[in-house]
Order: structure tokens, then sequence, then C-alpha cells
């Protein structure tokens, strides 16, 4: 099954393109995100932290 869909994607043209940029896609949003929680306010990411913890309003459906 591997043969053969390796042997049809070698058949299209500037299929070599998309592997790089996926990788490329993938590596700058990890860097973004690094980015982002290591600038964060600490302020900001302890207002979260006790989010799961304050109570909720009672809500019946």
């Amino acid at each position: 099954m591997l043969k053969f869909i390796k042997g049809h994607m070698e058949t299209i043209a500037g299929v070599e393109i998309y592997p790089i940029i996926s990788l490329s896609i993938f590596f700058v949003f990890f860097l973004l995100l690094f980015w982002w929680v290591y600038t964060a306010k600490k302020d900001y990411i302890q207002n979260m932290e006790q989010l799961p913890f304050e109570p909720e309003n009672d809500q019946v459906l």
C-alpha cells in the first residue's frame, strides 16, 4: 500500500514543496506559542490557574 502511495505521489509535479511548507508552519506555530507563553504576564497566568477552582454559578438545566 505504501509503495502505491509513494509511487503515485512521485508522479505529481511540485509535490516536494508540501513537506517543507508543513514543517515550516509547524515550526512557526510552536515558536509563536513558546514566545506567547514566555512573554505572558504573570497575573494573567495566575488568574488562569485559579479558574478551575472557582465556584461556578449553580445553573440547573
